[in-house]
């Protein structure tokens, strides 16, 4: 157990009557700062990836191995001026950014991040994490819809069209693991994988996940609000430097969520043997977004006609064979 970990569990087992809510503000400001520092790491390690893949060095000159990059460079992007478009409805414009951000952390503090504490510890939490998930798509279109720009606003209907057709996919997976657990609650799912992780018993369901996990982050190959070519850069066009900042935090910080609930459905999350659970859990969360880099740094965009042919005549049928297999094992 951490040292951290071991001081939060004594301070909510203490008898003093603050000391549950003192506990669950530690772990709100644990979590909040665990994401600042793992969305910093992963923004210098998606730059090293894409310049690997790209024969480039990346960032060498700020800091050792350029790790001070994302600073000077996110120091300089807040640095600049707001700016909000004329035709643009204020208050929407201005709030759909970091309402989204709020809730990528919020559900991130649902997550079970160590097994002896969690908001998550509930019957169904699953189903919690993935509804509170599902108002990505609204936050996207009213970003788009309220900036006044038709380029903005045709990339983010496009947008909510592929991640209402991603969502169906993960219902199915979610299901199937469900039926295995025999439960929907995030630390039981974790807990019946002591044996043997499930991705092993349900291959499938985790390609069909992985996959529409892509899709729902936004991720190459389905990074349809930056088609530059057609639509500028999507529903993020008429955003100035200090929004843009915080949608790349915004978009780290859905990477990191959703490596953690890939981590804990299909590869144990924090079980493992030696190192303390959350140690665990963050080596494999770290690895499985190494792997979404890579698809970024490897595939290339694909057309919105063959993204929605991919989720309904490939991965719904594919999520459709896995559930009959949890209901066969």
């Amino acid at each position: 157990m951490l040292i951290g970990e071991s001081w939060l569990v004594s301070l909510l087992n203490s008898p003093s009557p603050y000391s549950e809510v003192l506990g669950l503000f530690a772990y709100a400001v644990f979590v909040g700062l665990l994401v600042i520092v793992v969305d910093y790491f992963l923004g210098w390690l998606e730059r090293k990836i894409v310049a690997k893949a790209q024969l480039r060095h990346g960032p060498t000159m700020v800091g050792k191995f350029g790790l001070l990059q994302n600073l000077a460079d996110f120091t300089k992007l807040l640095a600049k001026a707001s700016y909000l478009p004329k035709r643009a409805d204020r208050l929407l414009f201005t709030l759909a950014l970091p309402f989204m951000l709020a809730l990528a952390i919020f559900l991130i503090l649902l997550l079970p991040l160590v097994p002896s504490f969690g908001f998550g510890n509930f019957a169904s939490s699953l189903v919690l994490v993935f509804a509170l998930f599902s108002f990505t798509p609204l936050f996207i279109f009213i970003a788009g819809a309220s900036s006044g720009n038709k380029f903005a606003e045709i990339g983010s209907q496009r947008s909510v069209l592929m991640l209402l057709s991603y969502e169906l996919p993960m219902i199915f997976v979610i299901a199937s693991l469900g039926i295995l657990a025999k439960s929907l609650n995030l630390f039981a799912i974790v807990q019946a994988q002591s044996k043997m992780w499930y991705i092993f018993f349900l291959p499938i369901g985790f390609f069909v996940f992985f996959i529409s996990m892509l899709a729902e982050l936004e991720r190459s190959p389905f990074d349809l609000r930056e088609a530059d070519s057609e639509l500028i850069a999507g529903w993020l066009t008429d955003v100035s430097a200090p929004s843009y900042t915080l949608a790349l935090f915004l978009d780290y910080t859905k990477t990191f969520f959703g490596s953690l609930l890939m981590a804990m459905l299909f590869f144990g999350g924090w079980l493992g043997p030696v190192l303390p659970g959350l140690a665990w859990l963050l080596v494999k969360a770290l690895i499985i977004a190494f792997f979404i880099m890579l698809v970024r740094a490897t595939a290339v965009r694909m057309r919105i006609d063959r993204v929605l042919r991919l989720g309904w005549y490939v991965l719904l049928p594919l999520a459709v064979v896995n559930l009959i297999i949890a209901f066969i094992v």
